[in-house]
């Protein structure tokens, strides 16, 4: 059964981008433009999740009639939120002190239900990742770097990208590191009464 709903993501992440498509969904992308500085809580899990919520409200606000997926994710090391490098030797930096051992990535979602012009229902939840470094060399490093791909992503690393090579595994779910849980996806729109597979493009 196919249901009619327009789905927005209030990210300008191509790569959550990509995973919804990839699974068979066609999101329309409304950046939310909020500002990360202005929230705060006192641990990473709780973070991420204000965080999605936030961006998820404000672009609920521009809606009618719509379900709106709000996403952030930081990655937990020593204790410590780790976003977006500031620079270059912010994330060579991140990459000494990274090589060899493990952190846990969050990502917060946030599903918002827009009818009417009315948020009628708000599902946030988190999936953590536990995510096992390899030990680059220093040209590996500097190589990476180069590229400018781990300043654009929360903990200086992907999955789905030339950063790959240097995670040894992950325990939990992999899209999550990513970007975006498609599993808790599922799990919130069928709360709403949904099927992921009535979202599918036809």
């Amino acid at each position: 059964m196919s249901v009619d709903r327009r789905l927005v993501l209030a990210s300008a992440s191509p790569a959550r981008l990509s995973l919804l498509r990839q699974a068979g969904l066609a999101p329309e992308v409304v950046v939310s433009d909020v500002d990360e500085s202005a929230y705060a809580a006192p641990r990473v899990a709780e973070q991420v999740a204000l965080l999605a919520a936030a961006k998820a409200a404000a672009v609920a606000k521009r809606e009618t009639d719509a379900l709106v997926i709000g996403a952030d994710s930081l990655l937990e090391f020593g204790g410590k939120p780790l976003g977006k490098p500031a620079d270059a030797a912010d994330a060579r930096d991140r990459w000494r002190r990274m090589s060899g051992r493990s952190g846990v990535l969050h990502t917060g979602q946030a599903l918002f239900d827009v009818r009417d012009g009315a948020v009628t229902s708000r599902d946030i939840a988190v999936a953590s990742t536990v995510v096992y470094f390899a030990e680059p060399t220093q040209p590996e490093i500097e190589a990476y770097l180069a590229t400018g791909e781990p300043l654009a992503v929360a903990g200086a690393f992907t999955l789905d990208g030339l950063g790959a090579p240097f995670v040894r595994r992950v325990e939990g779910d992999p899209a999550a590191v990513v970007g975006l849980s498609l599993t808790v996806l599922r799990t919130q729109l069928a709360k709403r009464g949904l099927a992921i597979t009535d979202l599918w493009r036809r």
